[in-house]
């Protein structure tokens, strides 16, 4: 950054970011050929000037190594301030993993603004993940997400999250560097982590230097992928759960078998043309509520795991059913606690011995039994103490308190945070199947003191 000077004087340069595809002139833009013939100096990684070698006659030709990102964009910047039209050139696209976003960083740095005299034009091209898959079938017609395993620059904790959250959430995943001589591990620890989340059998596409001479393909399983042929040219292209193999093509239906019969016949029962889906945004807790009024002996554990959903969700299902059974959840009731959080401790001390159950992410569970006197709110944290045991709960993570009932089997309260996890509950207990009479009055009566708001409390709130 050093190089970097202050601008001091009036010029006419410009900086033409192109990104040029795979490499073949026939699968570049029309623009992209236009700037490079315009460009006075053409910039680029040794490799990328070589693909376009036959297009910079009568060029200036600036070569760059690999790990010198940040002089490409200087030089561009310093060529450009001398009047010169600049083409700095990548393959794929040069918004994606490109040089793009470090000219800019260059420039604005230097005290450039959009309008002055040096002029910057980003010109689009087809990324790699995109020219893979035209080569393998159609892996990205629905959902998906690139992320690179370099960790030259990003920590690997970060890309493991990613990596992470993108098999949690079913992202058809293009992988971009994905190894290299000196970085070997990361495409196996890749592997592993998805492995948390798809089948061993999730088809895989290896494509090495997609349109370029060295072409290559491999299909393969999930966990066969890391003993595959990988290098820094290969793009990796990781299927969700319902992508698949056949006569060599790599699949991801778009999801027109959710609405209709044989993809093109007609809408399914419950289902209509040009509306969204029974399970879209505005119908899926209806599907939650008949979910539960099949009459099975579903938890809401249970429902949570068949809807892959908050545990607070479902229970905001359930409590959004209107008056009539059609639209029930079954044995089951909520309603949300619209006064203090902190007044359902209070209300507690009334529900006799309960049972606290508080899960982990490592799937532990804890079950205690105590009174609501072994309750105290101090400062964030709510302690639940006594002769046996500690247990310290961050009250400034408690979002929202939910009234549960389930016929004569369940009274309790789900505590949730702002990602509408339960992070602990409480439930009456039964002796012999049967709650306590007093106890189970108590509940109650706090069932509408806690969940209603008197014409009183609704006046002071406005």
């Amino acid at each position: 950054m050093e190089r970097i000077v202050e601008k001091n004087r009036k010029n006419s340069g410009k900086i033409l970011l192109v990104g040029f595809g795979p490499g073949a002139e026939a699968h570049m833009s029309v623009r992209a050929l236009q700037a490079i013939e315009e460009a006075d100096v053409v910039i680029g990684y040794s490799t990328y000037i070589n693909l376009v070698k036959n297009l910079l006659h009568g060029k200036e030709v600036i070569r760059k190594g690999m790990t010198e990102e940040i002089d490409r964009s200087i030089e561009a910047y310093e060529q450009a301030r001398q009047g010169k039209t600049v083409a700095l050139i990548s393959s794929g696209d040069i918004g994606v993993y490109g040089m793009a976003g470090p000219t800019y960083e260059v420039l604005l740095q230097s005290g450039w603004r959009p309008g002055d005299d040096i002029d910057v034009e980003i010109v689009p091209g087809s990324t790699a993940l995109s020219a893979c898959a035209s080569l393998v079938g159609a892996p990205l017609t629905h959902d998906f997400c690139s992320i690179s395993l370099s960790d030259l620059l990003t920590p690997w904790p970060t890309i493991a999250r990613r990596i992470d959250a993108a098999g949690r959430s079913d992202f058809v995943l293009a992988l971009y560097n994905p190894k290299s001589g000196r970085r070997t591990r990361q495409i196996v620890e890749a592997q592993r982590i998805l492995l948390q989340y798809r089948k061993p059998d999730t088809p895989v596409a290896i494509v090495k230097s997609a349109y370029r001479e060295a072409q290559d393909m491999q299909r393969v399983r999930l966990d066969e992928m890391k003993d595959c042929k990988i290098g820094m040219l290969t793009t990796v292209l990781i299927g969700n759960s319902s992508t698949y193999f056949e006569h060599d093509l790599m699949i991801t239906p778009r999801g027109y078998a959710n609405k209709y019969k044989n993809l093109t016949g007609e809408a399914i029962e419950g289902e209509k043309r040009g509306r969204s889906l029974s399970m879209g945004l505005s119908g899926w807790k209806r599907c939650v509520r008949e979910y539960l009024r099949a009459g099975n002996d579903y938890s809401l554990r249970d429902v949570a795991r068949h809807f892959d959903s908050p545990t607070g969700e479902i229970i905001a299902a359930i409590s959004e059913a209107g008056p009539h059974a059609a639209d029930g959840a079954g044995d089951y009731t909520a309603a949300p606690v619209l006064h203090t959080i902190a007044s359902v401790i209070e209300a507690a001390k009334g529900w006799g011995l309960l049972r606290v159950v508080i899960r982990n992410d490592a799937a532990a569970v804890s079950e205690l039994m105590v009174h609501a006197g072994d309750f105290s709110l101090r400062r964030d944290w709510l302690n639940i103490e006594n002769e046996h045991f500690h247990l310290h709960v961050d009250w400034t993570s408690i979002q929202q308190a939910w009234l549960i009932r389930r016929a004569d089997k369940l009274r309790g309260v789900h505590f949730t945070d702002a990602k509408n996890e339960t992070v602990f509950n409480l439930s009456l207990v039964r002796k012999n199947g049967v709650f306590d009479a007093d106890a189970l009055k108590a509940f109650e009566q706090d069932w509408t003191a806690l969940t209603e708001i008197t014409e009183v409390e609704k006046a002071s709130n406005e």
